[in-house]
This record gives C-alpha cells, structure tokens and sequence, in this order.
C-alpha cells in the first residue's frame, strides 16, 4: 500500500491481538527481459545470453523484450483520477496458541479524505470472505478480508483511514473468561491522485451569413498523455445542454480506439450549433461537457469528463 502516516490506539494496555495490512489490487503486466551481451573472454569467463532471461527460449538471436510470463506491481504504482482505486483491508488475528486470550466481533470501517472532501467520505466494504462484521469469534491466525472500490475524482493527495475495532476476552486457566474489553486502532495511508490525461480546450463562435440562423461555435481540444503508462481512448462525445446540438469534425464521437503513449498529443474538434437564436447573443454561454472513456495498457477503465465549456461573453 502507499505510505503509512500516522497510527494511533484508542485503547492503552499492551500490544494489539490483530494486525491490519492493506493491499492494493493491480493487475499484472507482461514480464520484460534483456539478454546479455555475447562475449569471447575465453578461459570459462563467458556467460551465456540467457542467464539474465526470465523466459528462455530456443531462438538466441531473439531479443524482443517481453515474456507470455505475468508480473504483479512491486510497488503501489500511480493512481490517475477516473479509475476505480481498488484495495483490499485484512484483519488478522495474531493470537498466538496457548495464550490466555481470544479476539471476537471485529470490525473494518473505511474513509478517503480527497482535496474536495477533508472531512472524509464513508466507503463501502463488500465481504470477501463470507464473514460479517462483528459476528462469532475469529480463530487463531485467521483473518477477516473487506475489499473496497471507488472511482477518483479529485487530483492530489488522498488520505484511506482505515479503523479496526474488536473485543479482546482474557481467559482463566481453567478455560472461563475472566475479562474483556473493547480495544480499537487507526491507520492512515496516503497516495496522490494524478492526470492521466490533460485536456485544453478552445471555443471560437463562427460568423454566419444567415441572419435567423442561431448561433454556431468550433470547439477544439487538445488530449495529452500526461501520465506514465499509454492510455487507450475508445470513445470522446460531448454531453451538450439544452438547445444545443453537436457534431465531430476529426477524431471526435466516433468508436474508434486511439492509442496515446507519455507524451502523445490528440486534437479534436467539434462543431456546436444554437438550434434557435438567443435575444441575448452578447452572454457567455454553457455548450457542452467533454467526456473521455480510456483503458490503460492492462484493459483498466478510466473515465474523465470536463467542467462546462462556455463560449466566450
């Protein structure tokens, strides 16, 4: 997971009975590999090109660099606003045997503090291991599993409170309770949410000789891959207002996927039209939203979509 902040207890007395560990779910990528370079050194000095292959093949001279072998992240990666940041929280009971004590009614409950929202937004854990929260006693070194998904929005840094709740029961040697109490902790771990893809838009109202005729504006766009990995556009379409109708000049509302690697740039363009004229043709008006479906390179989904588009006043 990313860095962990701060942890703070809510109950003093000793070391906890369960631990937390909190791992991001990522699909894996293609494995690379880089074969060495041929030598001649002679006197058993050599090493083979195929001693740094993670897939060895019969073919020597091949030096393509990826492998049918998957790899999982090794780190947390980045996260980019409009995909759906998924993690999954474990509980584990760290009882050891024979000691005098058992761990019972945990609970996982979880907050993303974003730029937009410091105070935090509750989100919804699904169960991913049949267990309900706070139900029967958990065994010794088994562990109560909650995934969370949740679309980011926000660009910047993240905070995922995570709080564990449970009831601690201390037993007698002839194997009654003797006591118990209700112990809790507070982890905070912190990510930054990135652009994938930034967006620079432009609105010119075009001049027409048709005096009735409504207003009518050019809207281009320039798409750039501001990110680390290639992202995959399969569809761009403006959602318009009201009285306001639309149609795609070049690489606009059409199906077909365009592929932007770091760096990449895209323009499109659109064409606006007022179906009726306005008596107030001086306002600045609201046009359209710019939305953007995208894969990244693993088939992960994104979506990003503008602020209104206005036409200048």
């Amino acid at each position: 997971m990313a860095h962990q902040r701060a942890q703070s207890t809510t109950a003093p007395g000793g070391s906890h009975a369960v631990s937390l560990k909190v791992l991001r779910l990522s699909r894996p990528s293609l494995a690379t590999q880089t074969p060495l370079p041929h030598t001649s050194f002679g006197n058993a000095l050599d090493i083979s090109p195929k001693a740094s292959l993670a897939y060895p093949s019969a073919d020597e001279s091949s030096s393509f660099p990826l492998t049918p072998l998957l790899r999982l992240p090794a780190a947390f990666g980045a996260a980019y606003v409009g995909e759906t940041f998924a993690c999954t929280l474990c509980a584990n009971n760290e009882v050891q045997e024979g000691e005098n004590r058992s761990v019972s009614g945990i609970r996982v409950t979880a907050e993303l503090q974003t730029p937009g929202n410091q105070a935090g937004t509750a989100l919804e854990l699904t169960s991913a291991d049949g267990v309900e929260d706070g139900s029967g006693v958990v065994a010794v070194g088994a562990t109560l599993q909650r995934t969370l998904r949740h679309e980011l929005k926000d660009e910047g840094p993240h905070v995922l409170a995570v709080t564990v709740t449970y009831t601690e029961t201390l037993h007698s040697d002839e194997g009654g309770a003797s006591g118990g109490r209700a112990r809790s902790f507070r982890k905070l771990y912190q990510f930054v949410s990135q652009q994938l893809i930034a967006v620079r838009s432009k609105v010119t109202e075009r001049k027409r000789r048709e005096k009735d005729a409504g207003r009518q504006w050019i809207l281009e766009a320039q798409l750039e891959n501001v990110g680390e990995a290639s992202a995959v556009l399969e569809k761009l379409w403006l959602k318009e207002r009201e009285g306001i109708s639309s149609r795609a000049v070049n690489g606009g509302g059409g199906r077909e996927a365009i592929v932007l690697k770091p760096q990449d740039v895209k323009q499109v363009m659109f064409v606006l039209e007022e179906a009726d004229k306005a008596d107030d043709t001086d306002a600045r008006l609201p046009l359209a939203q710019l939305n953007i479906d995208w894969r990244n390179a693993m088939g992960v989904r994104g979506r990003l979509t503008t602020g209104w588009l206005a036409s200048r006043k």
